[in-house]
């Protein structure tokens, strides 16, 4: 557990941690339920997450009323953040069927809903959907994330790009990576939301959501520079959810992972 590396758990000064009132204004981070926080060194471009039971908000409220206003473009790149959370957290190694139930179902809503709550910016059954698979998102990745959250974090912290955009720009590319270890779970995945094909199908229909919400294809498109390559793969490895992708990642097989992801070569 992270809360468990050396003596970080004990340095808290949990008297001086007030209780948090979490109102989420967006359908991505789920940080309405979560115990993480994410603080970004600008002087250095990197990010720092930090975790701690304090830190869990003792009361959310979600009022999907609240993300009427959210334009198209951050509508669907935090609900890609929120499927990212679940899709990791599903093929995340490890024994948690209740952390499995709940991303598989956030999933589902995210594919039903993410769309219509992107183009019918006032669409409340597709805002309120979104909003309970954000927070479902979050509290499957207790479980653990991957290679996309790993990928993002330095990418963020190095180029000033938007998370959950990075998140979905990088997923195929992990999906594919993570084949040998994930096809049959993806698969069972396909099967529960109505895809045909399998792996294939599942990642075919990433594609085709990711085109219809107009997300690029390559981190390039979004300003990623290849030159600062072994910068981030040296970041991405020693990252927190580094540890949870389901094949382990080395500079090896993660520098041209980040390769493929840059020039869009899938």
């Amino acid at each position: 557990d992270f809360e468990d590396i050396g003596d970080w758990f004990s340095r808290a000064d949990v008297n001086g941690i007030a209780p948090i009132i979490a109102v989420p204004t967006t359908s991505g981070t789920g940080s309405e339920v979560g115990r993480a926080g994410v603080i970004t060194d600008e002087s250095n471009h990197t990010k720092k997450i930090i975790f701690h039971p304090k830190i869990m908000p003792s009361i959310t409220l979600c009022d999907p009323e609240l993300t009427i206003g959210l334009p198209p473009h951050i509508t669907a790149a935090t609900g890609m953040d929120a499927l990212s959370h679940s899709l990791e957290a599903y093929c995340a190694p490890g024994f948690h069927p209740q952390a499995d139930g709940i991303a598989i179902e956030g999933i589902r809503l995210v594919k039903e809903n993410l769309e219509a709550a992107t183009r019918e910016g006032t669409n409340i059954s597709a805002r309120a959907n979104m909003m309970a698979a954000a927070l479902m998102g979050a509290t499957a990745f207790q479980k653990g994330l991957g290679g996309m959250h790993a990928m993002a974090h330095p990418i963020g912290a190095v180029f000033d790009a938007h998370h959950g955009l990075i998140n979905a720009v990088v997923m195929p590319y992990v999906l594919k990576f993570n084949r040998e270890a994930i096809e049959v779970r993806i698969a069972r995945l396909a099967d529960y939301l109505g895809i045909e094909g399998g792996f294939d199908g599942f990642l075919a229909w990433i594609l085709e959501i990711r085109a219809s919400l107009g997300i690029k294809h390559s981190l390039a498109e979004i300003g990623v520079d290849i030159a600062k390559i072994d910068e981030l793969a040296a970041m991405a490895v020693v990252d927190p959810s580094a540890g949870g992708n389901p094949i382990a990642l080395t500079i090896e097989n993660i520098t041209p992972l980040f390769r493929d992801a840059i020039l869009g070569e899938l």
